[in-house]
């Protein structure tokens, strides 16, 4: 951003040299352009004030929301725990309808601890899902 050279106190206390009588500007037309000039400085002043603290505002914004962003981007990148999250949801499902399954087909004889009906080789998984006490 460039310099300002002139404060409107410098604009306001400025003299002019008089030269000759005849080519001299008329003091009271450059006072009143002068006045213009400072209400200008002024407002833009005003106005330079008030986008700077909408600027500070909004880049404070911008910064909370990169954050939010990437705070969720590091949730979303990370997959492991969105997939175990889901994993350990489904794996729990899944086992509470293998038990209800197997007391709906085995009934009586999984609580009598007969397993003599299971088939060949389900016996021993079928009392280890049904013993870990899943139920609706």
């Amino acid at each position: 951003m460039q310099e300002i050279n002139f404060s409107t106190q410098d604009i306001l206390q400025k003299e002019f040299k008089e030269k000759r009588m005849g080519s001299a500007y008329d003091p009271t037309d450059v006072d009143s352009f002068l006045d213009l000039v400072i209400k200008d400085y002024e407002t833009f002043n005003r106005e330079v004030s008030q986008l700077r603290a909408e600027n500070e505002q909004l880049s404070g914004k911008v910064d909370d929301l990169t954050r939010q962003v990437n705070a969720r981007q590091t949730v979303s990148s990370n997959p492991e725990t969105t997939s175990q999250a889901n994993n350990s949801v489904t794996n729990m499902d899944i086992l509470k309808r293998l038990s209800n399954l197997e007391r709906h087909v085995f009934g009586s004889q999984l609580d009598n601890g007969n397993q003599s009906v299971a088939p060949q080789g389900q016996s021993e998984e079928l009392n280890t899902s049904s013993e870990s006490g899943w139920t609706e």
